[in-house]
């Protein structure tokens, strides 16, 4: 192989040799009418030939491999490496190589060496900023230092940690290194063919200074500014760009966007007026945007904020979703969206649509924002009927109250639900191959009958609409529309706050014995948990966790998503919270916790009636509150029912599917049982039948996902690829207050617990759990917190209910929530207006959060 190369000779099908900037470099030199100044690379085959002549270094590689993250160790045997290369003497054969090119282009103004990693400026990692690159050097020695810097660069600080953030091999990507002419730049900078900030792919967004860029790339200067849209300025500022060059320079960008096909970060320079590209790399910030039928502008709403579960998923987890869905949902980066352009398109689908999102002020206000730019044009054409029938949300406070069903079809609804989900085990027991794939696509079809039955709507809407009818009458009446959050507490058939009391009971019974406790503390979350048969009193803590799963194990931190790991599967997880329990509560805590709320709800009931009885008209006042109250505390418990009741047939799939995939490894059609999540069920049933995978697909899929996992997704997206988020204005103001959506009455103030992963969680009482999103998965967490912050969530999310039930203040929707409070701090919620205040010690406003 060879030791250096031409950039002329490089291209996308030899990354691996080359590295991906110069791989670019040579793609862009194949472009009619660019520039790339000439040069050429020292190829990843010279990193190799190196390394291995480097006295121990193969077994450092391997230690730092097998560090545990974030070690000490780790970070020395990585300087190791670095020193190791730094010091080293190259081998002839590339000096002589390197020295015979510098030799036949000599260059006047010096040369430029920089990085070319094989994972560097990819699709989905572009290593900005992480690996080094060096300016002006002239003569061999310097370009030799350079290029020993330039390899040592890969086991540094920054390069370990963003391995480390993207999960990537801690041994290091193999390290090519570019050699160009420097150009005696007039003018340099940056070009992005899509906003980097806001995603939005129509605007051209070009940062200039003067000279060559180190200035700008330092951030020691404030750049020219400009910005494009179709080569109209749209916005610009003082500086070395006519308007004419940035216009050339944003055509450029566009023709090299289109040869690469994706938006690009494209660095560049002027001399003597001709541009010269220097670099073209992926944007890899970019929330990616759904495929497009046409060529409309479309709006879309994420599905995952609304559903308290935003995790990327897997291609089976979106796949099996999107064939329960009762309308299309689009994917992009992991993600499911609506198309609400229909429903924006005319002036009363538009208001009703606003109407329906009022509930969620952040994906309210965002829509708002592209209706105030007349981002959808209205049209006089009526609303389709399929669009129509289909509603994102609900208009809350129907005008008769006493209009809802009979609270008797709650359960016979759940009676229904248990029946067919005994029909779908039987319906897939003992089935195979392309089989057990006809008899889940069949039960996945039953169940989407089941979710979509009117009846199973009503009774949802039924405690839903109460619950909001209350909210807006006892402000109306009493300035007071937080009493709905006690009036809510301990209702009948809520299995999500119900499952956080059991896991109470299952504590009663492991706490007698103390061998078994010992025994559950030890465990590690991927433990298995049979041993604690063999322990004094281990059995009978066995039963009763076997009892909880056997009604809960089903569940899990983004249970909707059929490729996550169930507790069932991994019942060690629950052993944080169920050791809480023991340690932190006294025998029949269940009991007292549902008395208590129940008895506050009956007082807070009484309060409300009485009070209404004084006003003007109060006895019709008291009549309609009376019947809402009734409807919300006989239905609002329905609402966390059909999720529990489509997460348990997910179940039966999942575990059918994976006793197929482990059927397909032992034949060697795939390589791991979790290859199968990279396929759509479609895709796996065609591979099953076929009894051969497309492993190049699969790790491709996983690569995406891997890339997806980073990726914040909004609550707004648009075709042009504009991620909005949403704000709350100016309803929350003050230094040192965070904003978010109150959604559960009550003051708390404590420490601050920021937590990814109920399974790790250390919680003390009093805490305030701050989090991206909960599912029923985190429930059992509530009961010994003091307060609930999270990223994601509305009034009606899984958290809220359960949260104003157990009597939690909580409040959702807090943009970064999890990187704006730190763990540890000392924070006071207020659930009632919204706002989170960073307190020091002593309780008072932190300085440094102002």
């Amino acid at each position: 192989m060879k030791l250096t190369l031409c950039l002329s000779e490089a291209g996308r099908n030899q990354t691996a040799l080359v590295g991906g900037k110069a791989a670019s470099l040579g793609e862009l030199l194949r472009m009619d009418g660019v520039v790339v100044p000439p040069g050429f690379c020292v190829t990843t085959t010279a990193f190799s030939n190196a390394l291995s002549g480097i006295a121990g270094a193969e077994a450092l590689l391997e230690r730092l491999e097998a560090l545990p993250g974030d070690d000490a160790d780790q970070a020395e045997s990585a300087h190791a490496v670095r020193r190791a290369i730094e010091s080293a003497s190259l081998p002839d054969s590339l000096v002589a190589d390197i020295n015979a090119r510098l030799d036949a282009a000599p260059s006047a103004t010096g040369w430029a060496v920089r990085s070319s990693a094989t994972a560097e400026d990819s699709p989905t990692t572009s290593f900005a900023g992480v690996h080094e690159s060096y300016l002006g050097l002239s003569g061999l020695n310097a370009v030799l230092a350079a290029v020993r810097r330039c390899w040592s660069s890969a086991f540094d600080d920054r390069a370990l940690a963003y391995r480390r953030r993207q999960g990537l091999s801690l041994r290091g990507p193999s390290m090519a290194v570019v050699i160009q002419h420097m150009v005696p730049a007039d003018a340099s900078g940056v070009l992005f063919t899509a906003d980097p900030v806001s995603g939005d792919r129509t605007l051209v967004t070009i940062e200039a200074c003067r000279g060559t860029g180190e200035a700008l790339v330092s951030g020691r200067i404030v750049p020219q500014r400009v910005r494009l849209r179709d080569e109209r300025v749209v916005e610009t500022s003082a500086g070395p760009l006519t308007i004419e060059l940035a216009r050339e320079l944003a055509i450029m960008g566009r023709r090299i966007e289109a040869h690469f096909g994706s938006p690009q970060d494209i660095e560049w320079c002027v001399a003597d007026g001709a541009i010269a590209i220097v670099q073209s790399r992926p944007i890899t910030t970019l929330f990616p945007i759904p495929p497009r039928e046409d060529d409309r502008r479309h709006v879309y709403l994420s599905v995952g904020h609304q559903q308290m579960m935003t995790d990327a998923m897997k291609p089976l987890g979106l796949s099996v979703w999107q064939k329960l869905a009762a309308r299309p949902m689009h994917e992009a980066g992991g993600q499911l969206f609506v198309d609400v352009t229909e429903q924006l398109a005319t002036r009363e689908s538009r208001a009703a649509l606003l109407a329906m999102l009022n509930r969620d002020r952040l994906i309210h206000s965002a829509v708002e924002q592209l209706v105030s730019r007349d981002y959808i044009a209205l049209s006089d054409q009526p609303l389709p009927v399929a669009a129509a029938a289909e509603p994102v949300a609900r208009d809350p406070a129907p005008a008769n109250i006493a209009a809802y069903p009979d609270p008797a079809i709650v359960p016979e609804l759940i009676s229904e639900s248990e029946l067919a989900l005994e029909n779908a085990k039987r319906r897939v027991a003992g089935l195979t191959g392309r089989d057990l794939l006809e008899a889940i696509g069949d039960d996945l079809s039953a169940l989407k009958q089941q979710l979509s039955d009117p009846r199973g709507r009503t009774a949802l809407m039924a405690g839903i609409d109460a619950t909001w009818w209350l909210q807006d009458h006892l402000q109306e009446w009493l300035a007071e529309a937080s009493l709905v959050d006690v009036l809510s507490q301990s209702v009948e058939h809520n299995i999500t706050s119900r499952m956080g009391l059991d896991l109470l009971d299952v504590a009663d019974a492991v706490r007698p014995h103390d061998a078994a406790v010992a025994f559950l503390r030890q465990l590690g979350p991927e433990d298995p948990i049979e041993g604690l048969a063999s322990v004094a009193g281990g059995s009978a803590a066995l039963d009763a966790i076997d009892g909880f799963l056997a009604r809960y194990g089903m569940r899990c931190p983004g249970e909707i998503d059929i490729t996550r790991t169930r507790w069932r599967e991994q019942p060690a997880k629950l052993t944080p919270m169920l050791l809480a329990n023991v340690d932190r509560f006294a025998p029949g805590e269940a009991t007292r916790r549902f008395d208590a709320g129940l008895a506050r709800a009956r007082a807070a009931e009484r309060d409300v009636l009485q009070r209404l009885a004084t006003l003007d008209d109060g006895s019709a006042k008291v009549a309609a509150a009376r019947a809402a109250i009734d409807r919300m505390r006989a239905f609002i418990g329905y609402r966390e029912y059909p999720k529990y009741a489509w997460v348990c047939r997910l179940d039966v799939y999942r575990r059918a599917l994976l006793e197929e995939a482990e059927r397909l490894v032992e034949r060697g059609v795939i390589n791991r049982t979790d290859d199968i999540f990279y396929l759509r069920f479609d895709e796996l049933g065609n591979m099953i039948a076929a009894q051969v995978a497309d492993m190049g697909l699969i790790a491709e899929r996983r690569a995406e996902f891997a890339a997806h996992e980073h990726l914040a997704p909004p609550r707004v997206l648009t075709s042009d690829g504009e991620a909005l988020f949403g704000s709350f204005g100016q309803d929350v103001e003050g230094p040192g207050v965070i904003p978010g959506l109150a959604v559960s009455s009550g003051v708390a103030e404590g420490r601050a617990r920021v937590i990814l992963d109920p399974a790790a969680a250390e919680l003390a009482p009093g805490d305030i759990l701050v989090t991206a999103y909960t599912d029923p998965s985190w429930t059992p967490l509530f009961l010994t917190i003091a307060g609930l912050v999270t990223e994601a969530g509305g009034q009606m999310s899984h958290g809220a209910v359960v949260a104003r039930e157990y009597g939690l203040p909580a409040i959702v929707a807090v943009q970064d929530a999890t990187r704006r409070i730190q763990d540890g701090q000392l924070i006071r919620i207020d659930g009632s207006s919204g706002s989170i205040r960073i307190l020091d010690g002593h309780g008072r406003s932190n300085p440094a959060e102002r």
